[in-house]
């Protein structure tokens, strides 16, 4: 469901791919080849929400935030995120179950592993590796994990190709 709030809508660039089992509500802009798969709310109450190029939110994640939050191009919020940033870099993975808090500014090229937790407000340098609860930098990324996040960037931009294709259900039952 794609809402406005205050007469305010979210602006969907025409290729990116909002599920129909998504809310997004308010100030938000999705860009161009990105995603928002089942389950997952994209809800700026509190201030603006933009979503860069070929970003995917996948199922049931929520990204919010207490003020205006920018999310970067070839970035995957894996399943079960929970996003309160309020910068996330370029070619960024945040694995699945992973919680990001209120004030958090995330680097270009940085991984955050499954279940990681990082507290408020932590900056966090490009190409970091962040494990844990409390998440901690646990290192560089390496090239396998740069190549492990434009993999999974594209296979999330072909889904959202492919799914756009198929159009919605009433259309395809009227024969559309």
């Amino acid at each position: 469901m794609i809402r406005s709030l205050d007469g305010v809508a979210p602006r969907v660039h025409p290729t990116a791919f909002v599920s129909e089992f998504a809310y997004v509500i308010g100030d938000v802009e999705i860009g161009e080849g990105s995603s928002v798969w089942p389950g997952s709310v994209v809800r700026a109450d509190m201030g603006s929400i933009t979503i860069g190029k070929f970003t995917c939110v996948q199922d049931n994640s929520v990204v919010h935030g207490d003020a205006d939050v920018v999310i970067g191009d070839h970035v995957v919020i894996g399943h079960r995120v929970l996003c309160h940033a309020k910068a996330v870099g370029n070619r960024v993975l945040i694995g699945n179950g992973a919680t990001v808090n209120d004030g958090v500014e995330i680097g270009d090229d940085c991984v955050l592993a499954s279940g990681t937790m990082v507290v408020d407000n932590m900056e966090i340098p490009g190409r970091s590796l962040v494990v844990g609860v409390p998440g901690r930098i646990r290192g560089p990324v390496e090239e396998r994990h740069i190549e492990l996040v434009k993999y999974y960037c594209d296979i999330y931009i072909h889904k959202a190709e492919r799914y756009k294709r198929q159009g919605d259900l009433e259309s395809a039952v009227d024969g559309g």
